[in-house]
């Protein structure tokens, strides 16, 4: 039976911060409640509502000043106005309004929102260039524009990046001063198609390389750029139907020599595991080229990654990201061989095993050992030998309720048997047409690997095709 209108899906529904500011006053002023209890009141009655309390800041706003106590907003619009009262004044200082500014914006994105609602952005840079060449006044300022930046990169204007461009090019020097910089950058590209080809033709991707060679010694600063250029690389604006991800990575790589400075930087950081993470995660999105893949291991990306991972799988973290590393260079079929042939098989088991509760970290292991497996009979050979299907299985029983653990875990089981046909029976025998039916049944997204993975095992696989009554739907 079709669902009916009334059984659809209804949009939350939205108030302003001053609507829900009044209820909390009246709860206060009418009800005699004190301000927590007003404030509990107020939450409870919206939701209860339907309303989407997202971007209200959930908080009792402070009075203003003794002398006018019925004037009464939230810290972070205090902080704002006071900024907007010293810009006007040249000697006033700004610095610990910037303080408090940054301080309430980092408390929620509420108060980012509501901040950005009463013009903070062009506050905020106004305060940015007043700081001029005053390093520890922009540093105060720079450090604001990345909080209020967090998470709603639309504030960018082509003024802001200008002044991005300038002050990562004037202070390219500064370590501290790059760091706030390479940030804000980060934080406005993130979801945000324009801003990133916006700045990428404004200059800043040998900006930061060059801020990764130039100041390896600092982890931060490396962290940070590897960041910025792995977003730059993403395809995450549902606004934009076709981003620049390949043709960004592509310049990275082959216009700014990108593979050695992070491998470089990979080799400076050795024994710092959050560097080291983002660094294997920043490759994983370069990897897009069979030679790039190739360039990597030529560069000993390989056999970082390898040391990294015997060494490091303590870490879920780490191990998931040098697992996603392992699995985008090793599309190249002659990397297949040599991440086999330097151990890799074994230590994806190992790690698989040691973490057999963590989701992601099985789903990257399957999706890893599923493409070493791909066209390749040896390596499939030493994956079974270490056990590769059977943690597969149980990557499936542990985590029936994650679709891409079972998506992943099918893929690798049919790429075992694909050209092994020897390799059917011990893996029927351990269970896995049961686990994969399972699979069918609780997830539609499985519906082609499962039942691929089942046919390429020999079993009976249902195939007809039945009408469900929707337009342009099939099921299986």
């Amino acid at each position: 039976m079709l669902p009916s209108a009334s059984d659809a899906v209804m949009p939350k529904r939205r108030i302003t911060q001053e609507t829900f500011d009044a209820v909390v006053r009246e709860n206060i002023e009418e009800f005699d409640m004190d301000g927590s209890e007003a404030l509990k009141e107020a939450i409870e009655q919206f939701e209860s509502q339907g309303v989407d309390l997202t971007f209200i800041v959930k908080a009792v706003p402070k009075v203003c000043s003794e002398e006018n106590a019925e004037n009464q907003t939230h810290e972070v619009l205090q902080a704002l106005e006071s900024l907007k009262t010293a810009l006007v004044s040249p000697s006033a200082s700004v610095r610990e309004d910037l303080r408090v500014f940054t301080e309430q914006c980092s408390l929620s994105f509420a108060q980012r929102y509501l901040a950005a609602e009463k013009e903070a952005y062009p506050t905020i840079l106004a305060c940015c260039r007043r700081a001029g060449e005053e390093k520890e006044e922009l540093s105060v300022a720079l450090t604001a524009l990345s909080v209020l930046t967090d998470g709603q990169p639309d504030l960018l204007d082509v003024e802001g990046r200008e002044f991005l461009i300038g002050a990562l090019t004037a202070h390219q020097t500064d370590a501290s001063l790059t760091g706030l910089c390479v940030r804000i950058v980060r934080h406005v590209c993130l979801k945000h198609e324009n801003n990133r080809q916006g700045l990428v033709k404004a200059g800043v991707l040998p900006l930061l390389t060059q801020s990764i060679t130039r100041h390896i010694a600092h982890p931060e600063v490396v962290r940070e750029a590897c960041a910025a250029l792995r977003v730059m690389t993403f395809d995450d604006d549902v606004r934009v139907p076709f981003g620049q991800a390949h043709e960004h990575a592509r310049m990275i790589v082959v216009e700014q020599n990108g593979l050695k400075v992070i491998v470089e930087a990979a080799k400076a950081h050795s024994e710092n595991t959050s560097v080291l993470s983002e660094l294997c995660a920043a490759l994983s999105r370069l990897a897009v080229r069979n030679e790039f893949c190739q360039d990597i291991v030529d560069l000993g990306g390989l056999n970082f990654m390898i040391t990294l991972l015997a060494d490091g799988l303590d870490s879920p973290e780490l191990v998931k990201q040098v697992l996603s590393a392992l699995k985008a260079i090793a599309g190249n079929d002659d990397v297949k061989d040599a991440v086999v042939n330097a151990g890799g098989g074994e230590l994806i088991m190992m790690a698989m095993n040691r973490h057999m509760g963590n989701a992601q970290v099985c789903e990257q292991g399957c999706a890893a050992l599923c493409v070493l497996a791909l066209r390749k009979p040896n390596n499939c050979k030493v994956i079974m030998e270490c056990g590769g299907a059977l943690a597969a299985l149980q990557a499936m029983k542990n985590h029936p309720a994650n679709v891409n653990v079972q998506k992943q875990s099918c893929m690798l089981l049919r790429n075992l048997v694909a050209r092994s046909r020897d390799y059917t029976q011990p893996i029927l025998e351990m269970g896995a047409e049961a686990l994969i039916s399972q699979a069918l049944a609780a997830h539609r997204d499985c519906g082609d690997v499962g039942r691929a993975a089942l046919r390429d095992l020999g079993c009976q696989v249902e195939l007809r095709e039945l009408w469900t009554g929707q337009k342009g739907s099939l099921s299986h």
